[in-house]
């Protein structure tokens, strides 16, 4: 090992070191269970360059964020030029006109009523942008959203969600939140018609809740009894939209508009924090209707230049590439082959999803020898058994994926929309081998468990 390889190790030995002690210690620990504590020195398109000169393919975007692939170029010298600009950025006390350009833009696209735009940093500050908004609009107070749901983790969006493990013991959570079944709109008209809902909220395709699509024209009917109701329908398109699922936002399969839009996670390129509310000039109007109300809801760094830049970089990355098109391509492609490679295989239940964001669920074994071992790693902890897929995919076959977060024996698919058949069919074959090694061998099941007992003594 050469001198400077030597520094730049001990260095990063250190930097870990400190990030365990001063940071979280139980992440560093979870990854280290799970065989996923490497460090990358490189990420492109859609490879992970390791340290020690591997790369991982990568099937997760960060959530989704990567959609045009790790630091693409064009967005990268996108925002290289506007730091080189040295413009009035975060000044405060004048117009941002990128802003103005990237709402249009998204309004555009998004279609519909739609023709304002309020700007933020993370996905969970847009639901709450639209929680105030859909309050001050209604004068309801009441919000309801659908069972499964992910929206975020503060505590506006966290009310929204029905899942114990991410409320935890944060309470008490917004008064008047309710949850009603997903794609069931007998259950949505009876809340809805009580008229004490501001704000149903709803993601086009359940990302968390295990890649759960609703039937044809679902969208369109509840955003009718919203209508029908006077509440406000807003669509989470976090994971789902800027193309992920083939169209601008996945509301489009099913011909859907809607009176709010939220945007984040992909809409910078996964390079600067931002986010977008979108909502009709109505609602907009409701909490910016007068001069001594123009600063009534601010974000810090809102409109931002490099924010704002970054979005206009790649949303053109994504049409000048075509990549809507290549992600509905690519993932009816992906869909077709692991039908094909994991039929006959008793664990898998379904194979499901719309464009490059797909799930593969796994469902318990009816062979008794297959059975207990899966029965036994459930009761020591649900996410058990799709954690040994996702380290078996990553260690064996360098390939980063990961399982919902709301339902654990769904295996999330979501490469960056940049991918190449040559990839999917090297996540297939490997997927296939670790679903064969799991109804054959011992090996699969008892490295969960030496797996079970690490955690346990974390």
């Amino acid at each position: 090992m050469s001198t400077a390889t030597a520094t730049a190790a001990a260095l990063a030995s250190n930097s870990e070191s400190l990030y365990t002690e001063h940071v979280n210690p139980q992440w560093v620990s979870l990854l280290e269970v799970l065989g996923m504590k490497v460090r990358y020195e490189r990420c492109e398109g859609v490879e992970l360059h390791t340290a020690d000169g591997g790369a991982i393919l990568d099937f997760l975007s960060g959530y989704c964020v990567h959609n045009a692939g790790y630091n693409h170029p064009a967005i990268v010298s996108a925002i290289r030029a506007e730091l080189d600009r040295r413009g009035p950025g975060m000044l405060q006390s004048h117009v941002p006109e990128l802003a103005g350009e990237l709402a249009a833009a998204l309004c555009e696209r998004a279609g519909g009523s739609l023709s304002k735009v309020f700007f933020a940093s993370s996905g969970s500050e847009a639901v709450e942008s639209a929680i105030k908004f859909s309050r001050a609009h209604t004068k309801r107070s009441g919000l309801l959203s659908a069972s499964g749901a992910f929206h975020g983790l503060t505590l506006g969006s966290l009310s929204l969600m029905d899942d114990p493990f991410w409320r935890g013991n944060f309470g008490p959570f917004l008064e008047g939140c309710e949850t009603v079944p997903f794609a069931d709109l007998a259950a949505l008209e009876q809340r809805l018609a009580t008229r004490r809902f501001a704000a149903f909220l709803v993601e086009p395709l359940q990302a968390e809740a295990g890649i759960r699509v609703p039937p044809p024209g679902y969208l369109r009917a509840a955003h009718e009894l919203c209508r029908k109701y006077g509440t406000v329908f807003v669509l989470d398109e976090v994971q789902t939209g800027m193309y992920r699922t083939g169209p601008f936002l996945a509301a489009h399969h099913d011909h859907a508009s809607a009176d709010i839009v939220v945007l984040a996670k992909a809409l910078s390129g996964g390079l600067i924090p931002v986010s977008a509310t979108l909502m009709t000039d109505e609602i907009y109007r409701a909490v910016f209707g007068s001069l001594k109300r123009s600063i009534v809801h601010a974000s810090t760094f809102s409109e931002n230049p490099l924010s704002m830049r970054a979005g206009l970089a790649a949303l053109e990355t994504l049409e000048v590439e075509e990549l809507g098109p290549r992600a509905t391509e690519r993932g009816e492609y992906l869909r077709e082959r692991l039908a094909e490679s994991l039929s006959g295989y008793e664990m898998v239940k379904e194979i499901r999803g719309l464009g490059l964001l797909n799930g593969i669920e796994f469902q318990p074994p009816k062979k008794v020898a297959l059975r207990v071992p899966f029965q036994t790693f459930h009761a020591i902890h649900p996410a058990m058994f799709g954690q040994v897929v996702v380290m078996r995919l990553f260690r064996d076959h360098g390939i980063l994926a990961q399982i919902c977060g709301n339902h654990f024996h769904t295996l999330k698919c979501a490469p960056p929309l940049i991918i190449t058949e040559e990839q999917l069919d090297r996540f297939v074959d490997a997927l296939t081998s670790v679903v064969e090694l799991m109804h054959t061998s011992p090996l699969f099941w008892t490295e969960a468990l030496g797996m079970a007992r690490r955690v346990v003594n974390i």
